[in-house]
Order: C-alpha cells, then sequence, then structure tokens
C-alpha cells in the first residue's frame, strides 16, 4: 500500500502503488496540456487522443497504454511536429 488509510478518518481509504502512479500520469498530461495552452478538447483534436481518453487519464482513473505514453513524450518535446505529423497523414 502506497498510502495508508487514516483509521482516525471513516471516510479515508488507503491508496495502493498503481493509484499514484496513475494520478502522477494524470498530473504529467496536465501540465503538458496547460503549457501549450490548450483545453483538453483542443488537446485531444490537435493531437488525436480521445477527449474522454484525455479525461480519464488527468483524473488517476486510467492509465494510457505505453503507446501513449509514448506518444505523450513526443508531445512534449516537438509538440508542433506532433501535431503536423497527425495532420498530414489525416489528410
Amino acid at each position: 500500500m502506497a498510502i495508508e488509510a487514516d483509521p482516525n478518518d471513516p471516510e479515508d481509504f488507503a491508496v495502493d502503488a498503481a493509484a499514484v502512479e496513475r494520478a502522477q500520469m494524470g498530473r504529467t498530461i496536465r501540465k503538458l496540456r496547460n503549457r501549450l495552452g490548450l483545453s483538453q478538447d483542443a488537446f485531444a483534436e490537435r493531437y488525436g487522443i480521445p477527449v474522454a481518453n484525455i479525461r480519464q487519464y488527468e483524473i488517476g482513473r486510467t492509465m494510457p497504454p505505453p503507446a501513449v505514453r509514448s506518444y505523450l513524450v513526443v508531445i512534449d518535446r516537438e509538440p508542433e511536429m506532433a501535431a503536423a505529423a497527425l495532420h498530414r497523414t489525416a489528410a
């Protein structure tokens, strides 16, 4: 267990390591999106990731699969190139 539940708080619950990892990934995605000045909808449209997935990643409900995590690294390093490459192939 990454974070034990507070026994003095009946509404508290334990958090496992996977949940902490999902939360950290969600924060990373949100920070990337905010650094680029994009809403969730705009980020999804620009980079071809369904907005529903972006939402789930950012709240830590789901972890992006490895391919999406790799794509996010590319977006982080070369946001314009990633968008251009996606829209070139879609045309």
